[in-house]
């Protein structure tokens, strides 16, 4: 499958035997099944089946539902610094996915944080904000998003 063409197709056209794989790859990444095995039967397929298409479906997660925003944040070398700026995004309801820190030079450090924006509670511009006003953050950088 090396230099295959991808394609987005609606699901509802797909045969069962994908959706099925698809479904078992779900429950092998949650944790639901321990095995391919136990996730193949709990899927309705056998194994062979599987293997034979496990590489060739993958959803296709909505960008819009979630859109995912990076972002660097300088802040100042105190204790508490970056437990602020997390303490806002917890208030929020982001679900943060990494949290890059540097090592602080000259007093300061700087974060890098890449989070959904899908269950947030504030817009981005207010996130932005609220962080940008807490009074040990230097300058906040969206990066990608």
């Amino acid at each position: 499958m090396g230099n295959a063409n991808r394609y987005i197709v609606d699901a509802a056209v797909l045969p069962e035997i994908f959706l099925r794989v698809s479904e078992a790859k779900e429950y092998l990444q949650t944790g639901a099944a321990r095995t391919v095995a136990d996730a193949a039967a709990m899927a309705g397929v056998s194994r062979s089946a599987f293997y034979k298409y496990r590489d060739a479906i993958t959803p296709f997660r909505d960008m819009k539902r979630d859109s995912i925003l990076t972002m660097t944040i300088i802040t100042q070398d105190r204790p508490g610094a970056l437990s602020s700026v997390l303490a806002i995004f917890a208030e929020s309801g982001a679900n943060i996915l990494t949290i890059n820190q540097t090592i602080p030079t000259n007093g300061v450090g700087m974060v890098t944080i890449s989070f959904t924006t899908e269950n947030t509670a504030l817009s981005p511009d207010a996130l932005c904000a609220r962080i940008e006003s807490l009074p040990d953050v230097s300058r906040l950088e969206i990066l990608a998003g």
